[in-house]
C-alpha cells in the first residue's frame, strides 16, 4: 500500500473540476469566488458522509479543511497572498484529507515558488524580491522596513501572481501521482 493512496470516486474528480474553475476565475478575474468554496465544502461534507460515513466523513471534512487552512494563514497574514488562495486550500483540503492537502501544499509551493522566481526575474525585478523575503524574514514586515539594517530598503510589490492556478497544479499533479502510484 502506497503512503499516500488515491482517495475514493468521486472525490478526485470533484475536486479536479472545482480547482479547473478556480484556477480560471483566479487567471480572468483575478480571484476566487466564494459561492464555489462554498458549494465545494457543503459538497465535500456530503461526498464524505456518504463515503466514509457521517461521524468518520465529517471528522476528514474538518481535519482536512483546517489543515489546509493552517498551511496558508501565515503567508495570508504576511499580505503574501489573498484570501481566496487560502479558502481555496481549505475547501480542497476537507475534500481529500490532512494527509494529502500537505502533498497539495508543497507540491504548490515548489510550483508558485519556481513561477514567483521566473516572473520577478523576467520583470526584472527579482533584486526587489528577494529583499522582500529577507524582510518577511526578519519580520520586516510589520513596520515595511528594517530598523538597524542600514540598507534602507522597503517592501514593494513586484507584482502579483493568480496563485490559484499554482494551487491548481499542485493538486492536478498530486491526484495524477497518487492514482500511478
Amino acid at each position: 500500500m502506497s503512503l499516500l493512496s488515491l482517495p475514493p470516486q468521486p472525490i478526485p474528480l470533484c475536486v479536479i473540476g472545482l480547482v479547473v474553475v478556480a484556477a480560471s476565475t483566479d487567471i480572468v478575474c483575478r480571484r476566487i469566488p466564494n459561492l464555489l468554496i462554498w458549494v465545494g465544502l457543503v459538497a465535500s461534507l456530503l461526498v464524505q458522509a456518504w463515503a466514509r460515513g457521517p461521524l468518520l466523513g465529517s471528522g476528514d471534512w474538518f481535519a482536512g479543511g483546517m489543515a489546509g487552512f493552517a498551511l496558508l494563514v501565515p503567508i495570508y497574514v504576511l499580505e503574501g497572498m489573498g484570501g481566496g488562495d487560502v479558502k481555496l486550500l481549505l475547501m480542497i483540503g476537507s475534500w481529500v484529507g490532512p494527509l494529502m492537502i500537505l502533498y497539495i501544499a508543497l507540491v504548490t509551493f515548489v510550483i508558485g515558488g519556481a513561477w514567483s522566481i521566473a516572473f520577478s526575474a523576467c520583470r526584472g525585478r527579482l533584486g526587489q524580491m528577494l529583499t522582500n523575503i529577507v524582510h518577511l524574514a526578519y519580520g520586516g514586515w510589520r513596520a515595511g522596513t528594517r530598523e538597524g539594517s542600514g540598507t534602507g530598503a522597503r517592501i514593494k510589490s513586484v507584482g502579483s501572481l493568480p496563485y490559484g492556478v499554482a494551487i491548481a497544479a499542485g493538486t492536478v499533479g498530486v491526484l495524477i501521482f497518487s492514482a500511478a502510484a
